[in-house]
């Protein structure tokens, strides 16, 4: 097991039964790109859900269509192409040729988490940007997704783009399929 989901582990429980394993290759073939293998962990150690009543962990396949990884996906590049050719800001990491964004997380509050893909980078090296819900603010994270996650709920980093109120002192992890 990843060493990063192992620390999550530690940081909050996982749900009990409720974590699956995604037909990977299928999931793969969609997005066109591979998954880290962190977040492959992840997904089979807890699943998609909420971590601490406010982020949502998307997956693929997910049962509820507001979190399904590769439907997240495809709204997100509809609503960065209507942006950016109306105006709005695009951060500089994506003005590289085939830089890209794939979201894996996201909040009630409509602020999003993404995958940094740069061309020709392999998924384990993704990095992780946050977006404001409603604006072209910004985060990069030098780190992977179940890291980030971790740094997050460890209180090692803060996000300012993340509510003030995220994380929770005592952890929680609520699996989708519960909703």
């Amino acid at each position: 097991m990843n060493a990063h989901v192992e620390r999550l582990r530690q940081l909050v429980t996982p749900p009990e039964g409720v974590a699956r394993r995604a037909d990977w290759e299928d999931v793969i073939g969609e997005l066109g790109v591979g998954l880290p293998s962190d977040y492959r962990d992840l997904m089979y150690t807890f699943g998609g859900g909420r971590v601490d009543g406010y982020l949502w962990v998307l997956e693929p396949r997910c049962s509820n269509r507001h979190y399904e990884l590769l439907r997240s996906l495809a709204e997100r590049d509809e609503a960065f192409e209507m942006l950016w050719e109306d105006g709005e800001a695009k951060p500089a990491q994506l003005e590289s040729p085939g830089a890209r964004v794939i979201p894996w997380a996201s909040t009630d509050n409509g602020e999003y988490l993404y995958w940094l893909v740069e061309s020709g980078s392999p998924p384990d090296e993704w990095t992780v940007m946050v977006n404001e819900a409603r604006g072209d603010w910004w985060e990069h994270f030098d780190v992977g997704c179940v890291e980030l996650l971790g740094q997050l709920l460890s209180g090692e980093v803060r996000s300012e783009i993340l509510s003030s109120s995220f994380p929770l002192p005592v952890h929680e992890f609520r699996a989708s399929g519960s909703f």
